[in-house]
């Protein structure tokens, strides 16, 4: 039998690390209006500064060797039953993931959406390799939709609010860079310095207007040239979900697996892009080393590189798609594109990502199942993707409108979709 939830009036959260921005915040507000207590540690001064308000707020500026215990003394001492974290493989997530387990504490997992741009991920416990979606077969999922419904749009398929992703990634990092003398044993989870990342956002923001010039050349050479080609889905080498949920120690090992499978299968008339992510903020320098492995494979003419962007474009007209784990793969899967997937992936299921040997991929891919793609994407889309986004006012608030509920719900969504009891869901509606 299972236990009863709580009531919210004896529920107590505690926050770590949120997404750049206001979300965590007003996440926090509406939880306490729902009667429950809430706490925030903060590890920077970025952290402090879009925790509006400052209740609840707890500075650690302990070192990270003293963080788990740290951690599981926060919990015992406030009476934690719930932790909310954005991604859960930063170190200090992970290890404060392990604590809360231990101690039997819910763990509410957010990151960006499988079915990104106008969808994020919640999920119970783990996210993207640790996700209960790596256990749960199509066929298992396909049993639990019997009893549901929910017909869910198609959204543009563009990236919604990559200007204030941007902007509040700017400035969280300034904040960290010059406001941080209160957070002196602070170290990133990244291992570029703070100075350097700070300088790359500021960077990115300033030349937004010349990247889009470039990317408007180079889709324009593809549009026009007339030729075949296979699409890859790059990613950012610093993003959680690369570094731990992929064979790849860094981006230049997937580009040469990829140039020289392509350079070995691939017909000569066939063309390669590489699609670059939105957010890259050149901290490698990715076009160069295409160019390198490019010309020591011969293939150097065959080569395109496009700096962010609308992917539909390119993804209308692709052979076939590739990625390491990325969740645009799905984008591919829902235009029914040959994919190959390198890294773990929640939707890397047998039925619709291919197991061949990448020569041959390029030279004969094998079609997805797109029925069986089909039934995976419904089964996230009435579970554990929530309409709305972290970086726009008008995303927060969509945002907002479901998953407080969520969190306060008895069962993750899957458990609730799979037992048969899943609260009504709010379908997709543009504004635009």
């Amino acid at each position: 039998m299972t236990t009863p939830a709580p009531r919210p009036d004896q529920r107590r959260f505690l926050f770590l690390q949120g997404p750049h921005g206001p979300f965590f915040a007003q996440l926090a507000k509406m939880l306490r209006r729902a009667d429950c207590a809430v706490w925030r540690v903060g590890f920077n001064a970025g952290d402090r500064a879009f925790w509006f308000g400052g209740e609840g707020y707890i500075p650690y500026r302990g070192t990270p060797e003293d963080w788990p215990d740290a951690c599981a003394g926060l919990i015992d001492q406030h009476g934690i039953t719930d932790l909310v974290l954005y991604g859960d493989v930063r170190p200090i997530h992970a290890q404060a993931v392990a604590r809360a387990k231990a101690q039997g504490v819910r763990v509410h997992v957010f990151e960006e959406g499988y079915m990104r741009p106008y969808w994020v991920s919640y999920e119970r416990d783990g996210s993207n390799g640790h996700s209960r979606l790596m256990r749960l077969s199509v066929a298992d999922m396909r049993k639990a939709l019997a009893r549901s419904d929910l017909e869910v749009p198609e959204p543009p398929a563009h990236w919604g609010d990559m200007r204030h992703h941007v902007f509040y990634g700017a400035l969280y990092h300034w904040f960290v860079l010059f406001r941080n003398r209160d957070y002196r044993a602070f170290r990133p989870h990244r291992d570029l310095p703070l100075t350097t990342e700070t300088l790359l956002y500021t960077r990115r923001l300033l030349l937004m207007p010349f990247i889009a010039m470039d990317r408007m050349i180079a889709n324009a050479r593809i549009k026009y040239g007339g030729f075949p080609y296979h699409l890859v889905l790059l990613q950012l080498e610093h993003d959680s979900n690369f570094l731990a949920h992929s064979p790849f120690a860094t981006m230049a090992d997937f580009l040469e697996v990829v140039i020289a499978g392509f350079a070995e299968g691939a017909p000569g008339h066939h063309h390669l892009v590489f699609k670059a992510h939105p957010l890259e903020n050149g901290r490698t320098p990715t076009a160069q080393v295409i160019d390198t492995i490019a010309r020591r494979h011969g293939v150097e003419g065959r080569m395109h590189y496009v700096r962010g962007g609308k992917l539909a474009r390119l993804m209308d007209h692709a052979r076939t798609a590739v990625t390491v784990n990325s969740t645009a793969g799905q984008q591919a899967l829902w235009r029914a594109l040959p994919l190959k997937v390198f890294g773990e992936a929640v939707y890397a299921k047998p039925e619709f990502v291919s197991d061949q040997p990448l020569a041959d991929f390029f030279a004969q891919p094998m079609r997805p199942d797109s029925r069986a793609y089909r039934d995976f994407r419904r089964f996230l889309l009435e579970t554990s993707q929530v309409p709305g986004g972290y970086y726009s006012a008008r995303g927060r608030r969509q945002l907002l409108r479901q998953v407080v509920d969520m969190m306060l719900a008895e069962e993750d969504p899957y458990a609730a979709l799979i037992a048969g009891h899943a609260p009504p869901r709010q379908p997709l509606r543009i504004v635009k």
